[in-house]
C-alpha cells in the first residue's frame, strides 16, 4: 500500500500511515486536542449519570433511543456498532430504572421498539443541553461561520462509506413523539 502523506494547515507534513518508516510525525497536536475535548465533551454528562450508576454506553444509548422514538433495537446496533450483550446490558439497566420502554412491533412481534419515558426523555435533555451549551461556547469563540466549518470537519471525520448514513439520521427533521402504545 502506498503512502499517503498531506500538509496540515500549519505547513507541516503528516503521514497517514505514521512514523516509523522516515515518515513525518503525526498530527500530535491535533490528535491530542481531540482527545482532550472528547474528555470534557463527556465529562459533564458522566457526572450526571454517575449519580444513576451509568456510564458513557447509556448515555448513548438513551441519546440516540431520545432522538428516534420507536427505533428497533436492530437499527440502535449499527447506529452504536457494538455487540448484542453489550447493548443488552445497558438497555436492561435503562428499562430497569424508568428510562427506556421496549415494546413489540405493531406488525412484526419480534420486533423490540424502544421508546424514551418521560423520565428518560428529561435526563438526555439534560445531558443534550450541557453538551450543546459547551458547544455553543466554543463556536461562539470562534466567531461566524464557524458551525459550518466545524460540521464539515467532523463530517469528514466519520468514514466516507457510513457518512451519507449519519448525515440521513442527523438532518433529519425532529420526529414527532410517536405515541405510546
Amino acid at each position: 500500500m502506498a503512502d499517503i502523506n498531506m500538509t496540515t494547515p500549519s505547513g507541516h507534513a503528516a503521514s497517514v500511515d505514521g512514523p516509523g518508516r522516515g515518515e513525518a510525525e503525526p498530527i500530535w497536536d491535533l490528535i491530542e486536542l481531540l482527545f482532550f475535548a472528547y474528555r470534557d465533551f463527556v465529562g459533564d454528562g458522566d457526572r450526571v449519570l454517575e449519580a444513576y450508576g451509568f456510564g458513557r454506553a447509556h448515555h448513548r444509548v438513551l441519546h440516540f433511543v431520545n432522538r428516534n422514538p420507536g427505533m428497533k433495537v436492530a437499527d440502535l446496533l449499527d447506529i452504536l456498532k457494538i455487540t448484542k450483550q453489550s447493548l443488552g446490558r445497558v438497555l436492561k439497566q435503562l428499562v430497569d430504572h424508568g428510562f427506556i420502554e421496549q415494546k413489540e412491533g405493531e406488525s412484526d412481534r419480534r420486533q423490540r421498539l424502544l421508546y424514551p419515558t418521560q423520565k428518560g426523555e428529561a435526563l438526555a435533555l439534560k445531558l443534550a443541553g450541557m453538551q450543546g451549551a459547551r458547544i455553543a461556547r466554543a463556536l461562539a469563540e470562534q466567531g461566524p461561520g464557524t458551525r459550518d466549518a466545524a460540521r464539515r470537519f467532523l463530517t469528514a471525520m466519520i468514514d466516507p462509506q457510513a457518512r451519507e448514513d449519519v448525515l440521513r439520521l442527523v438532518d433529519r427533521p425532529k420526529l414527532a413523539r410517536l405515541p405510546r402504545r
